[in-house]
């Protein structure tokens, strides 16, 4: 990591929450990965998962206390379903800053995100954008809340090969902020979105 380029996401630690999380994630790949099995095998595997949500359900805080929790902090969030070490269903995507003023990540998706065979389901590619233009905002100094997101499938996105989504915003029109980005493999782009976010921010749980 270079000056120039400053870490927009939080990088999962090697202990506590992430490393769980970092756990959790294997799991759901790896069920993916097993199918099947014998009934024998999967409900004794079900039994094992569920002890283990039974503790942590036990031993979790209220909701309401929870969402307090989350958003505590001034800086990156830790939770979200794209860049959060904190998720499971995350990948997580790691985005940095560039000195151009636009935003890069590199990430591989395997079995979880599947549409296509093979391929990268198009929602989670919308989903990788949207958040990733969020980002881009932040970045570029001017956020908000999604308006519009229009995305160009140009072909099939792989799986199991890496992946570079980029962002960057583009203009700021009064209220309305125009931003931009893509998700390439092996130096082709594989889906670019458009979006228009307007400067409204919703108040954090207290």
């Amino acid at each position: 990591m270079t000056a120039t380029q400053p870490e927009l996401t939080a990088s999962p630690g090697n202990g506590g929450v992430d490393a769980a999380v970092a756990a959790a994630r294997r799991v759901i790949a790896a069920l993916l990965h097993a199918g099947d099995g014998t009934p024998a095998e999967m409900t004794e595997i079900a039994g094992r998962l569920n002890a283990v949500a039974d503790h942590l359900e036990e031993h979790a805080p209220a909701v309401a206390d929870r969402l307090v929790d989350m958003w505590a902090g001034e800086g990156v969030t830790r939770h979200d379903p794209v860049t959060g070490p904190e998720n499971a269903i995350a990948p997580p995507l790691h985005l940095v800053g560039l000195a151009d003023g636009g935003i890069e990540g590199k990430v591989t998706l395997g079995m979880p995100y599947q549409g296509p065979p093979g391929c990268v389901h198009g929602g989670i590619s919308a989903l990788l954008l949207d958040h990733t233009l969020g980002v881009a905002n932040h970045w570029a100094g001017e956020s908000g809340m999604t308006g519009t997101l229009t995305l160009r499938y140009h072909r099939t996105t792989p799986l199991f090969e890496e992946l570079t989504v980029t962002a960057r915003q583009d203009s700021v029109e009064g209220r309305k902020i125009f931003t931009s980005g893509t998700i390439s493999a092996g130096g082709q782009v594989c889906v670019s979105a458009e979006g228009i976010f307007v400067n409204k921010h919703l108040a954090r749980p207290r």
